[in-house]
């Protein structure tokens, strides 16, 4: 693959920030007829597919923080001089082609092309057909700052794909793909698993936990819990289930509490059977496979733990690997816990909606990845490289 000077990269970006700012009623307009032809009774895919002036104003913002970053490709890793007269230094390269399938959120379209782009990637795009106007203007968009710049529309495309024609592009791509990002819910990740013949990389979902121990300050907890919970829904980063420490102090009323603040705020609880002793008014799960579900709604599951170690246990078994939390005065305790629970993101004291690029500094991100292989978390442009060795010799042979 040609690489790219930094320079021209940065003109792309910057010609793309002054077209989406004279497109943005055209983008409106777009956006309008997607949501106009929306089901709205999943409120959390209708959250991610409204695109506002906020929202473009974000995607300028976004490109603009791309295009000041350092250019990650080329970047030396080591480099050693052995005792044969080799040299061999390792770079970072660019993975080559990378294909992201997504649902509803048009910003993606922007935020993953930017990134794959100035990382010297080619990128195609699989968004879902609830935002297709959306996307098609913003494709446009793409491929005129491509073009104003002389490089071809190929780095940045729109797959325009039916379900089964997705499939068969995952087994017979018609071009060479390197790595699938899909970011979705289980459906998909399977989807994309069983079809695809190149790497790929999980993101998407969340089903994240927070646990309450028994030293935990209350006044902070619930602050936390109702941020984790409520401030945006649709996010892979909210939060599912909270698992109460039965040790902790006055434990029936803090329970008490705890849901007479939640349905104030119109959130739904789903209980265990041990805390549905105490708020017997509750939904009590009967189905085991509610622990491995992620909402994405207005709704939380609240059960009780013995003890730190059986909430370690039960995260471990049913969540999705991208983020928990533990709210407590004990320093070690919290260690313990963050050490121990297998998630992408771990937290002391704080809400779980902080796993996000952004908010952990490291810009605008193509994904949130559960996958230990090559990155785990916020899929920043540092990390849509790979790496590539190179050797110098002088006519030298192994023997």
């Amino acid at each position: 693959m040609k690489l790219l000077n930094t320079d021209i990269k940065n003109k792309v970006l910057q010609s793309m920030m002054t077209i989406i700012d004279k497109e943005r009623n055209n983008i409106l307009k777009g956006n309008q007829k997607d949501l106009d032809a929306f089901d709205k009774t999943d409120q959390a895919l209708y959250d991610r597919l409204v695109v506002d002036d906020s929202k473009i104003d974000g995607m300028i913002t976004a490109i603009s923080e791309v295009k000041a970053q350092e250019d990650p490709v080329g970047k030396e890793i080591s480099d050693l001089t052995l005792d044969s007269g080799l040299q061999i230094t390792n770079k970072t390269a660019p993975f080559g082609t990378i294909m992201i399938i997504y649902e509803s959120r048009p910003d993606v379209t922007i935020e993953a092309a930017v990134l794959a782009f100035k990382a010297n990637n080619k990128i195609l795009l699989k968004g879902g057909k609830e935002a297709l106007n959306s996307n098609l203007i913003l494709e446009k968009c793409w491929h005129q700052a491509l073009e104003e710049n002389g490089l071809s529309k190929d780095w940045i495309k729109l797959l325009h794909l039916q379900r089964e024609e997705t499939q068969e592009f995952l087994k017979n791509p018609t071009e060479k793909i390197d790595l699938i990002v899909p970011r979705g819910g289980e459906r998909l990740i399977k989807f994309v698993k069983d079809h695809a013949t190149c790497a790929v990389l999980i993101s998407g979902r969340g089903n994240n936990f927070l646990y309450v121990a028994k030293n935990a300050d209350w006044e902070k907890t619930v602050k936390v819990i109702v941020n984790a919970k409520t401030d945006k829904i649709s996010g892979c980063n909210a939060l599912d289930k909270v698992l109460i420490d039965k040790n902790i102090p006055n434990y029936e009323t803090k329970l008490k509490d705890l849901q007479a603040i939640l349905h104030n705020l119109g959130v739904e609880l789903l209980v265990d059977n041990k805390v549905g002793k105490i708020l017997s008014d509750e939904t009590q799960i009967d189905n085991e496979d509610t622990w491995y579900e992620e909402f994405l709604a207005m709704k939380i599951l609240v059960a009780e733990a013995a003890n730190e170690d059986v909430a370690i246990e039960m995260i471990n078994t049913y969540s999705g690997g991208h983020s928990a939390s533990i709210l407590t005065e004990d320093k070690t305790l919290a260690q313990k816990f963050m050490e121990q629970v297998d998630s992408a993101a771990v937290y002391h004291n704080a809400s779980t909606r902080f796993t996000d690029g952004g908010q952990m500094g490291v810009g605008a991100e193509l994904a949130i990845s559960t996958d230990k292989l090559h990155h785990r978390g916020p899929l920043g442009l540092k990390q849509l490289v790979t790496n590539k060795y190179y050797v110098f010799g002088d006519g030298h042979v192994r023997v």
